[in-house]
C-alpha cells in the first residue's frame, strides 16, 4: 500500500493520468486539499472535472499517478476512504415518493449507521430545510431542498470530507447563497471539500483555491487572500482565454 507524502493534505492527486476507451481523460494532474479547505476545479463541458471525482470514489482506475485520502492511496484502500468521503452528484438520488426523514433514515439503515428522530431533526436544521418539509414526499422538493437533504444525510453519516459535483447548477440565486453558506460552515468546521463547477462567479464566492482544469491538464491556481474572495475578473479572464483557446 502506498502513503502519501504529506499526511497534512486530506486530498491528493499525483501525476494523475486517467485513460477511458483509448482517450487520455486526465494528463499529469496534480493538487492537493487540506483540511478546512474548499477547492473549487473549474473548467468547461469535458474539461475532466467529474472523471477527476469518479477518480477519487474509485469508479475510475488511474492509468499512472495516484490519488489519496487522508494519507491513503484510494486504489488499495477504497472502503476505508469510501467510509470518510460524502459525495453530492449534480442531482441528489434520493426517493421521491419518500419524505426526506424516510430517505435519510432508509440510506442511514443501508450504511448501519443509527442516527435518534432529535439527531435528523438537528441535521435538518443545520442544512436550513424549512420544518414543514421533513415529512414531505421529495417529489414535491425543490432541487436545492433535495440538495439540503443530501447534505444532511452525509452530516449524520459524520463524513468529514464532502465531493460536490456541480453543486449549484440548476438552482435559483437565493438556493446558491444559501448553499455557499452552509459549504463554508462546513469548511469553517472542518470539513475538507472538493467541488467541480464551470460556474467561475460561484467558485470565486465561495472557494480558497481555484484549479483551473483545461483538456484534462491543470493550467493555472487561483488563491483567495486572507479574508478576501478569489478576484472574479482575473479568474474569467484565465477561463475564457483558455476556453478560446480550445475552439
Amino acid at each position: 500500500m502506498l502513503n502519501s507524502e504529506d499526511k497534512s493534505y486530506i486530498l491528493e492527486a499525483k501525476s494523475l493520468n486517467v485513460n477511458i476507451n483509448h482517450s487520455s481523460i486526465l494528463k499529469s494532474l496534480s493538487f492537493h486539499v487540506a483540511e478546512g479547505e474548499i477547492y473549487a476545479l473549474l473548467g468547461g463541458n469535458g474539461a475532466g472535472k467529474s472523471t477527476t471525482l469518479k477518480t477519487f470514489l474509485g469508479f475510475n482506475t488511474a492509468t499512472s499517478g495516484a490519488i489519496f485520502i487522508d494519507g491513503l492511496e484510494v486504489a488499495s484502500s477504497l472502503t476505508q476512504v469510501r467510509r470518510r468521503t460524502a459525495y453530492l452528484p449534480e442531482n441528489a438520488t434520493l426517493y421521491p415518493h419518500l419524505s426526506a426523514r424516510e430517505n435519510v433514515e432508509y440510506f442511514l439503515s443501508l450504511a448501519e449507521i443509527r442516527k435518534s428522530h432529535a439527531d435528523i431533526d438537528q441535521a435538518f436544521e443545520r442544512v436550513a430545510l424549512q420544518s414543514d418539509a421533513w415529512d414531505r414526499q421529495l417529489q414535491t422538493f425543490s432541487k436545492g431542498m433535495r440538495q439540503k437533504t443530501a447534505i444532511a444525510l452525509a452530516l449524520l453519516r459524520e463524513a468529514p470530507i464532502f465531493l460536490l459535483d456541480e453543486p449549484t447548477s440548476g438552482l435559483d440565486p437565493v438556493a446558491i447563497d444559501e448553499f455557499n453558506k452552509l459549504v463554508k460552515e462546513l469548511a469553517s468546521s472542518g470539513a475538507t471539500i472538493l467541488m467541480v463547477t464551470h460556474d467561475v462567479y460561484g467558485a470565486c464566492q465561495v472557494a480558497n483555491r481555484i484549479g483551473l482544469l483545461r483538456n484534462g491538464e491543470l493550467v493555472g491556481e487561483f488563491e483567495a487572500a486572507k479574508n478576501e474572495r478569489i478576484d472574479t475578473e482575473l479568474v474569467h479572464a484565465a477561463f475564457a482565454q483558455r476556453q478560446t483557446s480550445d475552439s
